[in-house]
């Protein structure tokens, strides 16, 4: 990292929603603030960012992952300090949750939960998909889990379906709950 200080190894995982596309710029954001970014990305999201992906692990110095590895394969990535899961979707929140762990990203956020990885999570959904019972439920579950969620006051508000501002996704508050969370390790 250039003598830099470090801040330590950050896992962002994406899912697909609006404000991934914007992960480049943060990426940049959480290196400036000393971390060593590794990027996971949902399959839909690596699917979306497939002309960028390139550029990502440029930028992270890391390959981006979406797929878990074969068995015996060695780990790619140093081990994590924080994750910070963001814009994290209706069915990411859900499929954690509920352990449902068919996509790496889950499979590894399910795992830190008993690693004891300190993790931060976003949301970033429609006022439609919160009237849905399970998406509180899994919010509380995960809170209970240990995972800090940014959601309601401090965090994501919804927006009205079709009125989403992703331009405007609060990712600086992810990136400073991830470095909290990193300095209480």
């Amino acid at each position: 990292m250039d003598g830099m200080t470090t801040s330590g190894v950050l896992y962002l995982f994406g899912s697909a929603a609006p404000p991934v596309f914007d992960i480049a710029r943060v990426v940049q954001d959480a290196r400036a603030r000393g971390f060593d970014v590794c990027l996971g990305l949902t399959p839909t999201a690596a699917r979306w960012l497939a002309p960028q992906l390139a550029e990502l692990e440029r930028l992270t110095g890391h390959p981006v992952r979406s797929e878990y590895k074969m068995p015996g394969e060695p780990d790619v990535w140093p081990k994590a300090d924080v994750i910070a899961v963001a814009p994290a979707t209706f069915n990411t929140i859900n499929a954690w949750a509920l352990g449902i762990t068919r996509d790496f990203v889950v499979g590894v956020i399910a795992e830190g939960i008993g690693k004891s990885i300190p993790m931060v999570a976003m949301p970033c959904v429609n006022a439609a998909y919160v009237r849905h019972r399970q998406f509180e439920r899994s919010v509380a579950e995960l809170r209970l889990m240990g995972v800090r969620v940014l959601y309601g006051e401090g965090g994501f508000v919804p927006n009205q379906p079709g009125r989403g501002k992703p331009k405007e996704y609060p990712w600086h508050l992810i990136l400073d709950a991830a470095q909290e969370a990193a300095g209480a390790k």
